[in-house]
């Protein structure tokens, strides 16, 4: 599914209501570009973008496409096109061995049990984790659960990859180890964060505020804007939707 060309991303009108909150408010937002920050005080929307992004939620108005797929209505080719790797790694293991856990993706794709098995040992090979093969989930630190999570995810070979806040929690080591795995990918990378130093050589920035575009751009410009809005206190911003 990894092609040279970047992803067309395309977010027209969405609108998500949560409860008492509208998380996304009429959000418009139109990319091509390889490597995507978007940023944020809590509150902004910015984890209801990414399940957005992969069709996790239903909109009350408006139509995302990833890659010309319509990821809510088309969930077989959206699975292909699309990955989410989550902040909290506890939130996307389900399995309990690193095995079973990379290939069930595979197996959801339609591919054999041997098959999705040859795919998961050269995945594991490909990360130097070949000694991970059986293992037990619960016995990794939390890094090694992320990688193992941004495995499962690169198996299924999606043409774009959203992180959300892959970062939180781990140390300086093991967000460094990370951030190599992921600068090294030729997918499209939709990379939510607090930190605006994490995205500040991509190729374009999008600032949610309120559910809505803030400012987007190049970082260069849209960053020192966002920073300057971090230092004023808002005081009805709680936590992210």
């Amino acid at each position: 599914m990894t092609t040279a060309t970047p992803a067309q991303i395309s977010i027209d009108g969405v609108t998500v209501q949560l409860g008492e909150v509208r998380a996304l408010d009429g959000l418009t937002v139109q990319t091509a570009d390889r490597r995507i920050g978007i940023v944020g005080r809590n509150g902004s929307g910015k984890s209801t973008l990414a399940r957005v992004l992969c069709g996790l939620i239903a909109p009350e108005a408006g139509q995302t496409r990833v890659g010309g797929v319509d990821v809510l209505t088309d969930r077989k080719a959206a699975i292909r096109t699309v990955g989410l790797l989550f902040q909290n790694p506890d939130h996307q293991i389900i399995f309990p061995t690193v095995d079973e856990e990379i290939s069930f993706g595979l197996r959801q794709l339609g591919q054999g049990k041997e098959a999705a098995a040859d795919a998961t040992a050269r995945m594991l090979a490909q990360f130097g984790k070949s000694h991970w093969a059986g293992r037990s989930v619960a016995t990794l630190s939390q890094g090694q659960r992320h990688l193992v999570c941004l495995m499962a995810v690169l198996a299924m070979d999606p043409a774009v990859i959203v992180l959300d806040e892959p970062f939180s929690g781990l140390d300086i080591p093991t967000t460094r180890a990370l951030t190599r795995y992921l600068d090294a990918l030729p997918q499209t990378l939709v990379h939510i964060t607090h930190d605006p130093a994490v995205i500040a050589g991509y190729d374009w920035v999008i600032w949610l505020d309120r559910g809505k575009v803030a400012g987007d751009g190049a970082p260069e410009t849209v960053l020192p804007a966002y920073r300057a809005a971090m230092e004023e206190e808002r005081p009805d911003a709680g936590a992210d939707l």
